[in-house]
C-alpha cells in the first residue's frame, strides 16, 4: 500500500492495521496454530486500532497484537521442533511477528506512512513464508502411494 501511496492518513493506518489484524486474528483461530487467547488478543488489538484512529493507537495495538501472536508461534515452533512439519515455520513466523512489533515503536512519529510500511513489510514477509510452507507441503505430500489412492 505504501508503494502506491505516498501519504495515506491517519483513517487510511488505521483501517488497514485494523483489518490486517482481524483477519490474522481470523485466520490464526480457525488454524489453531495458537491458542484461542492469542487469537482473541490479535482481534482485541484489531479493534483498538479501529477505535483510536491515530499512529499512536495504531502502532501500540499492532505492537501488542504482532508481539503475542510472535511469541506463541515462537514457543509452539520450539515445542514441536522435530515433531510437526510447520514447526520451522512458527519459528520464522513468530520471529518475525516479534520483530516488527519491536521495530512498530520507533516509527510512530514518522506518521501513517512509515507505520503502514513497516506492518505490510513483515505481513509480506510473512505471507511469503506461508504461501511456500502450502507449496511445500503439497508437493511433499505427492507420494507415490499417495498418487496411487487418487
Amino acid at each position: 500500500m505504501t508503494v502506491f501511496w505516498g501519504s495515506p492518513s491517519v483513517q487510511v493506518l488505521a483501517w488497514a492495521t485494523g483489518l490486517y489484524l482481524l483477519a490474522t486474528a481470523g485466520a490464526a483461530f480457525v488454524a489453531a496454530s495458537v491458542p484461542a487467547a492469542a487469537a482473541v488478543v490479535v482481534g482485541l488489538a484489531g479493534v483498538g486500532t479501529l477505535i483510536t484512529q491515530s499512529d499512536t493507537g495504531a502502532g501500540v495495538s499492532a505492537l501488542v497484537g504482532l508481539l503475542v501472536l510472535g511469541a506463541f508461534e515462537l514457543v509452539r515452533g520450539f515445542r514441536q521442533r522435530g515433531r510437526h512439519l510447520l514447526a520451522r515455520d512458527w519459528i520464522i513466523s513468530g520471529v518475525v511477528g516479534i520483530g516488527t512489533a519491536v521495530a512498530l515503536p520507533f516509527f510512530i512519529s514518522l506518521g501513517a506512512h512509515a507505520l503502514l510500511g513497516v506492518a505490510g513489510g513483515g505481513a509480506i514477509i510473512s505471507g511469503v513464508l506461508w504461501v511456500l510452507s502450502g507449496l511445500s507441503l503439497r508437493h511433499d505430500g505427492r507420494t507415490p502411494s499417495a498418487e496411487a489412492v487418487n
